[in-house]
């Protein structure tokens, strides 16, 4: 039950961190937004736990999730942009 909840966090925080970071060099579709979502919150996880703010065994919640997918769609258009202009 834990990966389907998951896969529903990750959808919603790679929705949600699509709609606050709109851009046209962001991948697309239900799987792509999905797979966002989740690794938004694995890095989020990870920073948490790199910075104190979660214990070993805890992962972040839907506001890490989209923090992280945030990320994740930042590093995304800076090397899809990179790689637009070489």
């Amino acid at each position: 039950m834990g990966i389907i909840w998951t896969i529903i966090i990750g959808f919603i925080a790679g929705v949600i961190a699509k709609f606050i970071m709109p851009g046209s060099n962001e991948p697309s579709g239900f799987i792509l937004t999905t797979i966002l979502g989740i690794v938004g919150a694995f890095v989020a996880t990870f920073l948490g736990q790199a910075v104190g703010w979660y214990h070993a065994g805890e992962g972040a919640g839907l506001i890490g999730a989209v923090v992280g997918a945030i990320i994740v769609l930042f590093i995304w258009g800076m090397i899809a942009s990179r790689r637009s202009t070489v």
